[in-house]
């Protein structure tokens, strides 16, 4: 290009990429056909007299949650920095590359949900670490009802816990409340079934239906990780390890190929069904970190979950060392009749 033809292409970038003017606004302006101001522009970005930069915040990975959401079909993908991936605090170390940020992982679900919530639909919350940080993070909301979808791991923290949540969500949003107040893990189904008839909690049942959009956080199978296999006794969860327990999700075991087992553990929790979470048309998972990586491709895999917050540690193990593999219509039958 010579220098006549470098000034106009020049010009006609600038009309187009920072003015915002149409191809046919530049045509008449430079008295030329719209073709050629296309040529022109296209001739500009090969020459490199223009480079397109896309940016989204450093905290952000816009290429791995392309990837994850084609992957694995979901709606929505995000993924963030791993601790491991960011450089330490002053004077500070590097947390560990298994380890999970859960503040800020919930301040990432906190805007999706600002952009997923609409006026008028119903919110549900699962307890887990992450949906707690995840209700602090929260600053805006539309009007909504925000109802708690299973009950808490410690019944003596529930005002600290997935209680809190609830009610600071529907603070935020100006909308009605509906926590429940029990334990997640009952002794027995008949304990378990007698709380569920109990006003408060039959009213956050009843609710359960009209969820539009629910926030659940995924464990794997092992101490510290998981709110469930830590409530259990040793025996039972070597009962449920015999049968393939490699996540859980609000209360729901699954296999490593994302099939619910042990349905005789969701008949002693308060918590939401699985059928009902199925037919819930946004559900969003917060979990992150190498250590539950495999756990959150199995959740993946049951086709509970329609989108993901997650860090880079996880997404590099469920797009490199993974297969989504199939989303079974049906549970595995339990052995032994559970």
């Amino acid at each position: 290009m010579g220098p006549a033809e470098l000034v106009q292409a020049a010009a006609m970038a600038r009309r187009f990429y920072l003015e915002g003017k149409s191809k046919i606004q530049i045509a008449e302006e430079f008295g030329v056909s719209r073709f050629k101001v296309a040529r022109v522009l296209e001739t500009a970005l090969e020459r490199d007299l223009v480079r397109i930069e896309i940016r989204v915040p450093s905290e952000l990975d816009a290429e791995r949650s392309d990837a994850l959401r084609a992957r694995y079909g979901l709606r929505h993908a995000v993924v963030v920095e791993s601790p491991a991936d960011a450089p330490p605090a002053f004077g500070g170390q590097t947390p560990p590359e298994d380890a999970a940020d859960p503040e800020n992982l919930g301040e990432v679900a906190a805007d999706l949900l600002g952009e997923l919530v609409a006026e008028g639909d119903v919110l549900g919350l699962a307890w887990g670490r992450s949906t707690i940080h995840m209700a602090a993070a929260l600053h805006r909301l539309p009007p909504c009802t925000v109802v708690q979808l299973t009950g808490v791991y410690d019944a003596g923290t529930a005002d600290r816990g997935s209680v809190e949540a609830v009610r600071r969500a529907a603070d935020v949003a100006g909308g009605e409340a509906h926590p429940i107040y029990a334990p997640m893990l009952l002794p027995d189904s008949a304990t378990a079934e007698a709380l569920r008839r109990q006003t408060g909690i039959a009213r956050a049942f009843d609710y359960f239906d009209k969820v539009t959009v629910a926030c659940v956080s995924i464990g794997s199978w092992e101490p510290g990780v998981s709110t469930v296999y830590d409530m259990l006794t040793e025996q039972e969860r070597e009962h449920y390890a015999s049968l393939g327990a490699a996540a859980e999700m609000s209360a729901h075991l699954f296999d490593a190929e994302g099939r619910r087992i042990g349905r005789d553990l969701g008949e002693r929790c308060i918590t939401v069904e699985a059928d009902r979470l199925r037919r819930i048309p946004e559900v969003v998972a917060i979990a992150g970190g190498r250590r539950k990586a495999a756990a959150i491709g199995a959740v993946l895999r049951s086709g509970l979950v329609t989108s993901l917050v997650t860090d880079t540690a996880a997404a590099d193990h469920l797009l490199l060392e993974t297969g989504p593999g199939p989303r079974p219509a049906l549970d595995r039958a339990d052995p032994d009749g559970a």
